[in-house]
């Protein structure tokens, strides 16, 4: 949940585990039935500057978390994944096109490195860039989540969604920081 990852990952996983008995092919059959029945939704990967999608690794989320919470017998609770996919829950069904979004940036000379921007949502002409942060408890903090949106050279709104349920206020970059309740309670709350 919320992990990048692909079918020859978990393939490769099914194998070290010592399966035998199981195909790629399989494991794309089943990753598509799991799809088409609605138990997971896929995100895929976007490159903001170049304006493509990347095919592979994908995001998977979970479209019930109780049913996911359940099925792992409540372990596994990672509270950082589970309000990220609850996010995209909540953007699916504003009826947001949701995809994953990759910044590539230079560091000290040629190095590359790709800064991911949890979602980059889209409803006809209008886009917005979305990190998902448990907390802001330093500035630290709150300038690694505002590194990828930085670095994205449009004009739209860039926001961070954090557990707290505090007001809504901007950063010194213009970026809004908005509480989970009032993201999920304001059907307006992206346009803020």
């Amino acid at each position: 949940m919320g992990s990048l990852t692909n079918s020859q990952k978990i393939y490769n996983t099914f194998v070290s585990n010592g399966e035998k008995e199981i195909s790629l092919n399989t494991v794309n059959s089943y990753i598509k039935h799991i799809e088409d029945s609605f138990i997971v939704g896929k995100s895929n990967r976007y490159n903001i500057k170049l304006k493509k999608y990347i095919q592979t690794p994908r995001k998977y989320y979970f479209t019930d978390i109780g049913l996911r919470n359940a099925r792992l017998n409540f372990r596994q609770q990672e509270e950082n994944h589970i309000m990220e996919n609850i996010i995209y829950n909540e953007l699916i069904v504003r009826g947001y096109n949701v995809d994953v979004g990759v910044v590539e940036v230079r560091e000290s000379g040629q190095n590359r490195k790709q800064l991911e921007v949890d979602f980059v949502c889209n409803l006809g002409n209008k886009r917005y860039y979305i990190q998902s942060a448990l907390i802001l408890e330093t500035r630290e903090k709150t300038i690694q989540e505002e590194r990828p949106l930085m670095n994205i050279n449009d004009n739209f709104k860039k926001i961070i969604v954090v557990k707290d349920n505090m007001k809504h206020w901007y950063t010194e970059e213009g970026i809004l920081v908005i509480g989970i309740q009032e993201f999920l309670l304001n059907q307006n709350s992206l346009d803020l």
